[in-house]
């Protein structure tokens, strides 16, 4: 229970959500990507994943001068698939 807990903690944000979502799909995504998809600033892409690479949600790696990010607790994507089913939501 205490690793759901983190889990909804760490991606209690629509922004972060889909961002997980996004990186259900592909294997990484660079800032970009990620921006230009979710149709928001690059800035605040960068804020959430920041935060979520902290908590160990995501990974990244530098290729040139992109950063890609991809799902390192791929338990995230469980956790929120079986909330998006819930009925009472």
């Amino acid at each position: 229970m205490e690793k759901v807990a983190f889990i909804l903690k760490t991606t209690a944000h629509p922004t972060r959500i889909a961002i997980v979502q996004l990186l259900a799909n592909q294997e990484r995504l660079s800032v970009t990507e990620l921006s230009e998809e979710l149709n928001i600033e690059q800035s605040l892409v960068s804020h959430h994943l920041t935060g979520m690479k902290l908590k160990g949600i995501l990974s990244s790696h530098r290729d040139g001068k992109n950063i890609f990010y991809a799902l390192k607790m791929r338990e995230v994507v469980d956790v929120i698939q079986c909330l998006a089913g819930c009925t009472f939501l």
